[in-house]
């Protein structure tokens, strides 16, 4: 006597084709296909910020100049060389809390809204270097 055997698919694995892999390797993060890998790498050098960053930067009436920007994306690089997942970047009297990973400034304080000067959940600090070739701040407040 032979026992029938019934053999069930498992919902939590989903068989890949050829054409789906080749699809999913193609793809970049967000979905767009096509990229060269100097477009795709241009775009993960730059820096983000986020809404609160933004809204931060704008109630203080704080603006980056691009050699402002250029030293904290630098700072980032030096984080995330050193294995730094969330940063605290010193740009001037500015400070930034940066997830490296995401190159995503999280938010933006200056020396009068530090409050007590403690920032928690960060574990790496990095003082933005000063640009040789621009003397000037590398922020604007405008008052």
């Amino acid at each position: 006597m032979v026992d029938e055997i019934k053999i069930q698919s498992n919902p939590g694995i989903i068989p890949t084709s050829a054409t789906q892999s080749t699809t999913a390797v193609n793809k970049t993060d967000n979905g767009t296909s096509g990229m060269s890998f100097a477009e795709t790498l241009s775009q993960t050098q730059n820096l983000r910020f986020s809404n609160h960053a933004q809204k931060r930067l704008e109630a203080r009436n704080i603006s980056l100049t691009d050699d402002g920007i250029n030293r904290l994306s630098n700072a980032v690089d030096k984080a995330e060389k050193r294995g730094g997942k969330e940063s605290l970047v010193m740009v001037d009297d500015m400070a930034f809390i940066v997830n490296v990973r995401d190159r995503m400034v999280v938010t933006a304080l200056d020396s009068k809204t530090r409050g007590e000067g403690v920032f928690t959940q960060i574990d790496s600090v990095v003082f933005a270097e000063p640009s040789d070739n621009d003397k000037s701040s590398s922020i604007n407040i405008v008052k």
